[in-house]
């Protein structure tokens, strides 16, 4: 399910392909986001923009998107590319993410192997009893020339998710493990050096 809700002074789109229900929207503001609505379920102007756009933006999965009319700034890609990673979940990425030939600013990407939307996440990681720490060791590495740019994404076929462009990898409580302009992350689940690929999906025979 997708599109565009249509108002004066703004327009809200959304994506169900990427939509991981981690329910910010209709906790943020139940009038806009009304929750288990039948049919039209997104009211625009039922809050003010600047609240719209701050609930937009802590969409994790990038699913609600907004094109502002009232001349205010659009959507930026953040200062700092980030990939966090969820606790026994999946991977939260926050940057100009360049996916498929589509630009986005942010999205959640299976790390379980057992999504059926790979890449993107749809909560099968809970049903898999998939288990991974948010809190892997940090690496002592040294900061990057610049922090942003453009991130290419690259689910390799039956294999890992490479990420090319300026990244740094953060635990779910904040703290930066690695920072890089080149990583192969582990999208099979079964890699014994999380977040990082380390050829297991060859043993288990990953499709995707």
């Amino acid at each position: 399910m997708a599109g565009m809700v249509e108002s004066d002074k703004i327009d809200v789109g959304f994506s169900g392909k990427r939509c991981i229900h981690s329910r910010n929207c209709v906790l943020g503001d139940p009038h806009v986001f009304v929750p288990s609505a039948p049919g039209q379920w997104i009211h625009p102007e039922a809050a003010s923009v600047e609240k719209i756009v701050a609930i937009a933006e802590s969409c994790p999965s990038g699913a609600i998107t907004y094109t502002r009319k009232d001349g205010g700034p659009q959507e930026q890609p953040p200062v700092v590319n980030t990939v966090r990673l969820r606790e026994n979940g999946p991977l939260s990425l926050h940057a100009e993410i360049v996916l498929d030939g589509e630009t986005s600013y942010r999205a959640t990407l299976c790390r379980c192997g057992a999504s059926q939307n790979k890449p993107f996440c749809d909560g099968s990681h809970t049903k898999a009893g998939f288990t991974a720490t948010g809190e892997p060791a940090l690496k002592d590495t040294p900061a990057l020339d610049a922090r942003n740019g453009p991130l290419t994404v690259t689910p390799t076929t039956n294999g890992p998710l490479k990420i090319e462009g300026n990244l740094e990898i953060v635990t779910g409580t904040g703290h930066t493990i690695d920072r890089t302009q080149r990583t192969f992350l582990c999208r099979c689940g079964h890699s014994a050096n999380k977040p990082f690929c380390d050829g297991s999906h060859k043993k288990v025979g990953f499709v995707g």
